[in-house]
């Protein structure tokens, strides 16, 4: 089979692959409910479920108050409008914003990421406390004592923190006390170069009667765009968004929105964590290791776009009256750094959505950033991997080649069967099997070379796609964004001539003249087709078909040489 055959088959099975993503997160099966389902730690008290962050539609909500019994879950809770007070936190890689109504994070400005490169200025916004985008981080306490929610008021002496040049840590207390003498305070704990926030409640009990309570945390948001919206060659469009649960038993839990209504989330286990996840990016909340936590899901229907919870429930602490207790936690917000998030808690790297070819992405990643580490540039360093793919299966494709040279030799011969058995196909494919056979040549010799490719090209479609550590990196002169199209197209050019050259090395054996035509015009819409992809693909597929061409060329000279 010609050269260029194998590249077809690849393209359609690509092609196809990413029909049958879309299919999947359209039409695919509902994850099961776990079969151990589990209450709440806190199982006499539900948790409040309506958002600090408002749109225009819940604007008739009540106006927030000091303190009130937590609503059932799904019901209506006061809301905090978005003129409420906020504490600015500024960190060297961060810079949130906390409400006073909850101390909820209603956002999170990550500074060495800007949306692109041509305004450096306008910073990814990882959270939103208003409008269709609303995504916020909200935490409290749940007692049947007095105890703050996140519909509660905090006090905090200052508005404004920064993170002073060699300082080791920057706490951000926020107070709260009640009537009966229960004091809380919250404390946001930022370390330098971090992307996790630790986050403490402190109970004082002053009350006359033991406190008993549990904290919880949950993540809220508004139903993403719709992302059939957004262009079929857009990088994330086919990366997940959604909810992921991850504990040391079932590992990482995907949870699509859509089924969060019909289908709720709901175990309980230690070692676990939860997360909202998106392009790149992520929040999640990490509570302590070691202890017992129950994770659930909530669908909040009603005016304007639906809204979803991730939600954690801790087990109920005691503190005495005069004593006190403590609850912590973690909240990450933040990239997809594959080789920093295992240290920030175990199973975190699996935000990292490489799909059912996790297998083969994570070695090529891995072999990618060492790659990388030694180069300095994320271009050169899938050059070089594209190198050592091919070296890795240089024999498969010597065979696929050797097969093309062979079928070359063979086409003169061809052409007079044709010419003897006109139009009788039958006699004709009998004639050239005879003669296939007689030569010692497989006409599907080169199938097998490329089969074997198909899922190491996948494989690294998703690392390039989904690495965070590939967003925005330059490679030389026009390109200065691997993760965007090229923007002058040279890239899908180059691969075009490379693909035209080898062309004129592959036999056109045993084709239709509609076929050659076809044959012809691949050149031509893998140009059209890639114009659109990120760079650092097309620079793979390009790199690829450069080292193709010269392997086809010297394994053809020489069996023609030896013959």
């Amino acid at each position: 089979m010609g050269n260029l055959r194998p590249v077809l088959i690849i393209g359609l099975v690509f092609l196809g692959y990413m029909i049958w993503v879309q299919w999947q997160k359209d039409y695919g099966p509902t994850p099961q409910t776990p079969a151990t389902q589990a209450q709440p730690a806190s199982d006499t008290l539900d948790v409040p479920s309506t958002p600090t962050g408002v749109s225009a539609a819940a604007k008739d909500l009540p106006e927030p108050v000091e303190q009130q019994e937590p609503l059932a879950a799904g019901g209506e809770a006061p809301v905090v409008k978005a003129e409420n007070p906020v504490i600015k936190v500024k960190t060297d890689v961060l810079e949130v914003d906390i409400d006073l109504v909850g101390g909820t994070v209603v956002s999170a400005l990550l500074l060495d990421y800007p949306v692109t490169l041509d305004q450096p200025d306008n910073i990814v916004d990882l959270l939103s406390n208003q409008g269709n985008d609303m995504f916020i981080a909200q935490s409290g306490l749940l007692s049947r004592q007095d105890s703050p929610n996140h519909t509660s008021r905090y006090q905090s002496r200052q508005m404004e923190y920064q993170l002073s040049e060699g300082a080791g840590e920057l706490q951000v207390p926020l107070n709260w006390t009640s009537e009966s003498g229960v004091e809380v305070t919250k404390t946001f704990i930022f370390r330098p170069g971090a992307y996790q926030v630790e986050v403490i409640h402190e109970v004082s009990n002053q009350s006359g009667e033991t406190w008993s309570g549990s904290r919880y945390e949950q993540l809220q948001r508004s139903i993403p765009a719709d992302e059939d919206s957004v262009g079929f060659t857009n990088p994330g469009r086919y990366s997940f968004v959604g909810i992921g649960f991850y504990n040391p038993e079932d590992k990482f839990e995907k949870v699509d929105f859509d089924d969060i209504a019909d289908d709720p989330f709901n175990k309980t286990t230690r070692g676990g964590w939860l997360a909202m996840i998106q392009h790149y990016f992520f929040a999640a909340w990490i509570p302590p290791g070691e202890e017992e936590s129950s994770y659930s899901t909530v669908a909040i229907e009603g005016e304007g776009w639906p809204r979803y919870i991730a939600r954690s429930v801790s087990p109920p602490r005691e503190a005495i009256t005069g004593g006190k207790t403590e609850f912590s936690s973690r909240l990450y917000l933040g990239p997809k750094l594959q080789n920093e998030l295992p240290e920030v808690a175990p199973g975190l790297e699996h935000t990292v959505n490489y799909g059912i070819f996790t297998i083969f992405s994570k070695p090529l990643f891995w072999l990618l950033a060492k790659i990388y580490g030694f180069v300095g540039n994320w271009g050169w360093a899938i050059v070089i991997l594209t190198i050592l793919i091919k070296a890795a299966f240089f024999k498969l494709t010597e065979a696929q080649y050797r097969s093309t040279a062979r079928m070359r030799k063979l086409q003169p011969r061809i052409e007079q069967l044709k010419e003897r058995y006109g139009d009788d196909r039958q006699r004709m494919s009998q004639a050239m099997m005879e003669l296939y056979k007689k030569e010692k040549v497989n006409p599907l010799g080169g199938c097998l070379p490329i089969l074997v490719q198909i899922p190491i090209f996948i494989a690294l479609y998703w690392v390039l796609l989904e690495s965070v550590e590939l967003r925005q990196a330059p490679f030389i002169l026009w390109i200065d964004n691997l993760s965007v199209r090229d923007p002058y197209f040279i890239l899908p050019l180059l691969n075009a001539a490379f693909m035209f050259a080898t062309q004129r090395l592959t036999p056109m054996v045993g084709m239709d003249p509609l076929q050659q035509k076809m044959m012809t015009m691949m050149p031509i819409v893998f140009s059209i087709m890639f114009a659109f992809f990120p760079a650092g693909l097309v620079l793979y597929w390009a790199t690829n078909a450069g080292l193709s061409l010269a392997q086809q060329y010297y394994i053809t000279r020489k069996i023609a040489k030896a013959d």
